[in-house]
This record gives structure tokens, sequence and C-alpha cells, in this order.
């Protein structure tokens, strides 16, 4: 008996499977503390347009404490020390970081440029 068929069938299915899955996941995770004043300023200026911009859309934010570490599955390149902190995430890895938080105008040209660093990001303008 022959396993020729079932083997082309099954990789017929594996090259499907994978055409139709969705590029490395990026995400932004935002690493505050409680009484943080430049997270409670992001909170109130970036935040509520965070998720509606091109960017949010690309890399949806997720935030976590800073004493909780990092998330399961991510893996920091180094400790957080100040809060704010953006780190830009792929598959778990860190690809950069934005350490404290500049005020809207700097943020969304750092944030672009950290975009960049990632699989798929085409840039927003």
């Amino acid at each position: 008996m022959s396993f020729a068929p079932v083997q082309h069938a099954l990789a017929t299915v594996l090259a499907l499977v994978l055409s139709v899955m969705p590029a490395a996941a990026a995400e932004l995770i935002m690493v505050e503390q409680k009484g943080c004043s430049y997270c409670i300023a992001w909170m109130d200026t970036i935040g509520p347009i965070y998720p509606k911009s091109p960017e949010g859309r690309f890399a949806p934010l997720r935030v976590v404490n800073i004493r909780d570490g990092a998330p399961d599955g991510v893996r920091y390149a180094r400790p957080v020390n100040f809060t704010p902190t953006f780190i830009l995430v792929e598959d778990g890895t860190e690809l950069g970081r934005i350490e404290g938080y500049p005020g809207e105008d700097f943020f969304w040209g750092l944030l672009d440029m950290l975009l960049k660093r990632t699989t798929d990001y085409a840039g927003t303008g």
C-alpha cells in the first residue's frame, strides 16, 4: 500500500492552511503602574484614539502592571524600569520600546519607527 496520495493530500491541506493563516501578530504592550501621571496622560490623550488608528489595528494594545512582569508567552529584551514603557512585540519577542511618554506628537512618530521593525507594517502615510 502506498502512502504517497495521503502524503500529497496532507501537504496540500497544510499549504492551504498556512496560506490563510494571519501573518505574525504584532502587539503593543503598555507597562504601567498605579499613580503614574504619564500613564494617565497617555490614557487620556492617546488611549481613546489608539484602538481606532491604523497603528492600533495593526498592533493592538495590552496594558500590564510593571509588578506583573512580562505576560505569558512574551519575552522582554531587558527589564522594565520606567512607566509607561511601550513594548512592541511580534510572535512574543520584543522588537523595540518607547520608555516614557514624550507627548502626543512625539509618540506617534516614535511608534511609527517601531512598527516598521515588524514583518508586515506598511506605514500610515
